[in-house]
């Protein structure tokens, strides 16, 4: 028997600290080369798929799928500058990673970006690439020497666990979206994707490459942004203005329980957030991925929010699918002003919600005297979000505009211009009556805390015909 099949610690201790057995270590291992080459697709792979996931979020009607394409795209952004990292360690320059590592690489993500349905797209993503990079990350972690290579280890261990969440949730989006009819009307398309990715040899490069290549594009035209949301059927009346939910919370005369139901409504209608900034990120170019990661983040945590708004209706017995969860904000932002204004409008709103008296501090002060344990969680974290938000926007939308004071005049503008005349506009145009859904709400809930209606609370009737959000009058 040899030394290294019988190899040991002091006194039993796992020898090189538990990473490998003596003889595993001895024999197995990547060179340098092997592993950039690896960890250069890794890095490609994650970067073009979080921003196509974040280029789909806008358009994609479905909400739980808007909700997911923004955690995806978090997920997978936060990796991206480890692997580049990792590859600037190993003795190999950065130059040339903001291209695909290889051309068929490129291609595949480029018709994924491509799929003109909701069909395609989610074939694409989660039953074909998103296994691959899993396989191919699982391949690097068991052919590499944990010891020699320990720093790429544990950025694809990590990395991994984020994936398998993806992965994990894309597949009961194809058992729940994707018929055997779909996949035979996108026998073709699946063929490409395997052809793709057999000709590179595998996601990773590490397969024999195959004869037969693509040959060229899939799809007859290239993406092209749809800057107006889409919704599914469960969301109704989006144009509906009726209800000014921060008059409501802000009025001193009003008890704390009944605000409950306003805070979940905001929290719920960030939905358009998410649907907005996707916008600025796809419409940005040219920016440290620092810039990117940080706009993802804040998408999600907004996506967060929303789901949060869900959660509280679902405590109270309420179906949010009677509310209108109106769209119009990120409508009017999306498709009549200029990414900047759209930024800046992000900006003024997020800095306006530090003061103490009026902002979120003041939201998470009603949760608490609510007295109920999960309003109080949500506007917890709301509230620790909303801060990071505003620092995001200082940091990038702010040295923008030359300085913070003209970001705020620039948005508080924006905002004006955005709202002028709306509610009346809608109206005419037949998009919305403008129903005041709120009775109804406010008496639902009050059968769940088994109290009668305040009079006076259940005639609210306060619009944003006249004033925006933050109190200002259009």
């Amino acid at each position: 028997m040899s030394i290294a099949s019988d190899y040991t610690g002091y006194k039993g201790l796992p020898e090189l600290v538990g990473l490998h057995k003596m003889e595993e270590a001895i024999n197995k291992g990547l060179t340098v080369n092997e592993s950039v080459n690896r960890l250069k697709r890794f890095h490609w792979t994650a970067k073009r798929l979080s921003l196509i996931l974040i280029s789909r979020i806008t358009s994609m009607p479905v909400y739980e799928l808007k909700m997911a394409f923004s955690m995806h795209a978090h997920l997978l952004a936060e990796h991206v500058e480890p692997f580049f990292n990792r590859v600037r360690e190993m003795r190999e320059p950065p130059y040339g990673m903001d291209e695909a590592p290889h051309a068929t690489l490129g291609v595949l993500l480029d018709e994924i970006q491509n799929a003109p349905t909701t069909e395609a797209l989610v074939i694409g993503i989660y039953q074909y690439v998103i296994p691959s990079l899993i396989n191919g990350i699982e391949k690097h972690i068991a052919d590499n020497n944990k010891l020699f290579d320990h720093p790429t280890y544990r950025i694809c261990k990590l990395a991994l666990s984020d994936i398998k969440e993806i992965e994990d949730y894309g597949q009961t989006v194809i058992k729940s979206l994707i018929s055997q009819d779909d996949l035979t009307e996108y026998h073709s398309w699946t063929c490409y994707l395997e052809t793709s990715l057999n000709s590179i040899g595998g996601l990773d490069g590490t397969h024999p490459v195959s004869e037969f290549k693509p040959d060229g594009s899939f799809w007859n035209e290239a993406y092209v942004f749809d800057f107006i949301p889409q919704r599914d059927e469960r969301f109704v009346d989006g144009f509906n203005m009726r209800v000014n939910a921060e008059a409501f919370l802000l009025d001193r005369d009003i008890e704390a329980l009944p605000k409950t139901l306003m805070l979940y409504f905001k929290r719920m209608r960030e939905i358009n957030v998410p649907e907005m900034m996707a916008s600025i990120v796809h419409e940005t170019e040219g920016k440290p991925w620092e810039y990117y990661r940080e706009m993802i983040r804040q998408i999600w945590d907004e996506a967060r929010h929303a789901m949060m708004g869900e959660v509280g209706f679902a405590s109270l017995g309420i179906d949010w699918k009677k509310i209108p969860m109106d769209v119009t904000w990120c409508h009017i932002l999306n498709t009549e002003l200029s990414n900047e204004e759209r930024h800046s409008i992000l900006f003024y709103i997020e800095q306006g919600l530090m003061p103490a008296k009026t902002g979120k501090k003041y939201e998470w002060e009603v949760a608490v005297a609510t007295t109920n344990r999960l309003t109080e969680l949500i506007q917890d974290y709301d509230w620790a979000d909303e801060v990071l938000h505003a620092r995001i926007g200082r940091d990038w939308i702010v040295p923008q505009l030359g300085g913070q004071e003209k970001a705020l005049e620039h948005g508080n503008k924006a905002w004006d211009k955005a709202l002028s005349n709306r509610y009346d506009q809608f109206e005419l145009e037949g998009r919305t009556k403008h129903r005041n859904w709120w009775p109804e709400i406010y008496t639902e809930a009050c059968e769940h805390w088994g109290t009668e209606p305040d009079a006076v609370i259940l005639n609210f009737d306060i619009s944003y015909r006249e004033s925006r959000p933050d109190q200002q009058k259009v």
